[in-house]
């Protein structure tokens, strides 16, 4: 799919495997996804931009290179959390947002019930982590959440995504660059992904 980013890293795949399986218990789930985190975020920032900047070295001075925007983390809740840590570790001065979401049963539709954003986004590069690109609903309405605080540089972060959830975003969102580890077969008629991997909140932490 276009603008659709799968990353097939042989680790990611291998522990995605270990995140499918529903003999994986919290704890596990917990340090395996921020394992898979932290490989899908170098692709997920390959293409972020750079200024060049002189540094001294102990034997000499040289040319090198510093992020030319910040970064802001933005996790959906509940599930985001659990690949937040691992990303912090790599980009350690980046701020943090949150935005928690629930999905209503019945209606499938996203509703807020927490919203910590910097207020003016404009000048960041802004990753959205939210780990089950299912409907689509709560990447939407965190996209439009984002698009009124300014966001103009935003990169999607889902650990698996259906077909369905991927063409909603596309629809109103046609150019913004999506990262997942899978594009799995659809949606069941409770709108969980199948095969997925279950609720990813619920297994991240055990309720």
């Amino acid at each position: 799919m276009k603008g659709v980013t799968v990353i097939n890293h042989p680790l990611v795949q291998h522990n995605l495997t270990r995140l499918r399986d529903e003999r994986t218990g919290s704890q596990e789930f917990r340090r395996v996804l921020g394992e898979v985190a932290s490989l899908m975020i170098y692709e997920a920032t390959r293409s972020f931009e750079l200024n060049a900047s002189r540094v001294q070295t102990p034997l000499a001075r040289t040319i090198g290179y510093e992020l030319k925007r910040e970064v802001v983390l933005v996790p959906v809740l509940r599930a985001g959390l659990g690949m937040l840590d691992a990303i912090l570790q790599l980009i350690p001065n980046a701020r943090v947002g949150f935005i928690g979401l629930k999905r209503e049963e019945k209606t499938l539709q996203a509703n807020f019930y927490h919203k910590s954003l910097p207020k003016d986004l404009k000048p960041f590069e802004v990753l959205l982590i939210d780990p089950m690109l299912a409907t689509g609903g709560s990447a939407l309405a965190a996209l439009a959440l984002l698009n009124q605080h300014g966001a103009r540089r935003v990169r999607l972060v889902s650990l698996v995504a259906a077909p369905e959830g991927i063409r909603a975003v596309r629809k109103v969102h046609p150019k913004l660059p999506i990262f997942t580890a899978a594009v799995d077969k659809r949606l069941n008629g409770r709108g969980f992904i199948v095969p997925g991997l279950g609720d990813a909140g619920d297994r991240l932490f055990g309720v």
